[in-house]
């Protein structure tokens, strides 16, 4: 065995090994369709090296060669495909078809040409360094600069560069050989199987970390989100909340919290079933969400109470925003109740002092909802000295009760 036939078994290994790991990843994750466009990738590369082999011992070679690169363009735009839907780009479907069938023609005519002809290797080479650009320009175009990022581009630029620089490498290293089954005694294919291999393997793995890495924070966020309202729950709130504090804390602004609690809930719930209740906590929350302040932190911290920390914004302008949303649940019809119905919410506002904690602005906010729940509930009030905003010891007591 010659030293290019031993690194195409060894291709052979690795292809079918990257295949088999984004075969698990699609199955473990069936949602995300990136995997499988990956592990296509690798079964393409699989029929490439096994025509490599195949080519030698064919009478007519025409057909093989032009199978092996067929099989390889599906490779590179398999791994094209899946960028782009990685990174949520429009997939060129129509380039890369023009380029596949433009491919495989020019390549069946340029088989007559002579095997070391600059036009039949270029021909050859051509249109893997046009799906490899392709790659590399889709990842360019998100704007995105995170190290694995900035790596696929370096590997997809630098395999393009290796494709278009193989003519010039065949010339310098004697030659790819008088016939297909000289090929593979020659130093160029050595050389050439030896490059794409290590470019096959650090792409390969480059690419299953980036779909690990987009699991774990899949994971996370799911940890972090409420399900029934979409909103960050108490840990994800909580999480963020300590670092725009701390960031406040560095010269960041000013920050305010507005706490909210949905008025009569258990009255809703007990006449109209969860249900409904769970209708309503998705309505509030969609309003929260609807074109929130620049940097809101968004949460539901349980059942009917909500959360929204204000980076940058003082007082006054919380005050605002939570008579906005307040205003604007009360006139908002609840599909699941009575139409005549509807459903109110009480607010809290606190100021952060600079110095105090999250604990400390949440009960400093939670002192004022109380204010507004003992008020007669639907309104906004605002915390003022920290010294006074002392937690009620029975807050909700001799609160009346409001039909809504």
């Amino acid at each position: 065995m010659t030293g290019a036939s031993f690194i195409l078994a060894i291709n052979l290994f690795i292809a079918a090994l990257f295949a088999l790991a984004f075969l698990l990843v699609a199955t473990t994750n069936r949602a995300d369709r990136v995997a499988g466009w990956f592990s296509l990738a690798y079964v393409f590369g699989l029929a490439y090296v096994g025509s490599e082999f195949i080519l030698p011992v064919q009478g007519d070679p025409r057909f093989a060669y032009t199978a092996g690169f067929a099989a390889f363009f599906g490779a590179m735009a398999s791994v094209a495909i899946g960028i782009a839907r990685r990174y949520r780009s429009p997939v060129p479907y129509v380039l890369i078809g023009v380029t596949a069938v433009a491919g495989i023609a020019a390549n069946w005519l340029a088989f007559d040409l002579p095997r070391d002809s600059l036009l039949r290797m270029l021909t050859y080479q051509a249109p893997y360094a046009m799906m490899q650009t392709l790659a590399a320009i889709v990842v360019l175009r998100t704007r995105r600069r995170q190290p694995m990022d900035l790596g696929l581009i370096a590997l997809f630029g630098l395999s393009a560069v290796q494709f278009m620089s193989k003519p010039l490498i065949a010339v310098l290293s004697g030659g790819s050989g008088s016939s297909a089954g000289d090929y593979i005694f020659t130093t160029y294919a050595l050389f050439s199987q030896s490059l794409g291999a290590v470019l096959q393997v650090a792409t390969g793995l480059l690419m299953l970390m980036l779909l690990v890495r987009d699991m774990l924070v899949e994971v996370t966020a799911r940890s972090e989100t409420d399900p029934l309202s979409g909103l960050l729950n108490r840990r994800g709130f909580e999480d963020r909340a300590l670092a725009a504090l701390a960031q406040s804390g560095t010269g960041g602004g000013t920050v305010s919290l507005v706490t909210c609690d949905l008025d009569s809930f258990k009255a809703i719930n007990d006449s109209f079933g969860h249900d409904t209740g769970d209708q309503v906590i998705m309505a509030f929350a969609r309003l929260l969400a609807d074109s929130p302040p620049q940097r809101a932190i968004i949460s539901r911290i349980g059942g009917e109470e909500f959360a929204v920390l204000l980076p940058g914004t003082p007082l006054a302008a919380a005050r605002l925003y939570a008579e906005t949303i307040r205003a604007a649940f009360a006139a908002l019809p609840i599909a699941a109740l009575p139409q005549h119905m509807r459903c109110t919410a009480s607010f809290g506002i606190a100021e952060h002092d600079g110095s105090g904690s999250l604990s400390d602005l949440r009960r400093r906010a939670d002192a004022a909802l109380y204010v507004s729940k003992r008020a007669g509930r639907d309104r906004v009030s605002v915390a003022t000295d920290p010294e006074l905003d002392a937690m009620p010891r029975h807050p909700l007591k001799g609160t009346a009760g409001r039909s809504t």
